[in-house]
């Protein structure tokens, strides 16, 4: 039988990169459990210093947000959790606004920081 695990996608953006390790190791326990998917440089600082597997798309000015965008209107990922950097602008902000927007029509649990984050992993939402 297939591995029946949900699917989280992880993103961070390089200003909160560093809160999403610190999310991550602290709640490793939990995420080791899902199948996680991330951006390039994002699934690799968690594959790193997490120990986590972690399938990598493209980095997300290269496509990865889309990738992901498109696996959540396919209905592959359970929910996204993408630590947005308010304070910083993003050439590719196309794509992130398109990932956010696909969650929000598909009614897919978004957490756009760590806060969010870990009220969903800790009241098991998913």
């Amino acid at each position: 039988m297939a591995d029946e695990r949900k699917t989280l996608a992880l993103v961070a953006h390089d200003g909160k990169k560093a809160d999403m390790v610190a999310f991550a190791i602290s709640h490793r326990d939990v995420l080791q459990r899902y199948e996680l998917v991330a951006t390039r440089t994002t699934g690799q600082l968690l594959r790193e210093k997490c120990n986590l597997e972690v399938r990598q798309m493209l980095s997300g000015p290269h496509g990865g947000d889309a990738q992901i965008a498109a696996q959540v209107a396919e209905g592959k990922i359970e929910a996204v959790f993408f630590f947005v950097d308010p304070l910083t602008a993003n050439p590719h902000d196309p794509d992130i606004q398109g990932l956010l927007r696909i969650c929000n029509v598909h009614d897919v649990p978004l957490a756009t920081n760590a806060a969010t984050a870990s009220y969903i992993i800790s009241n098991k939402a998913l």
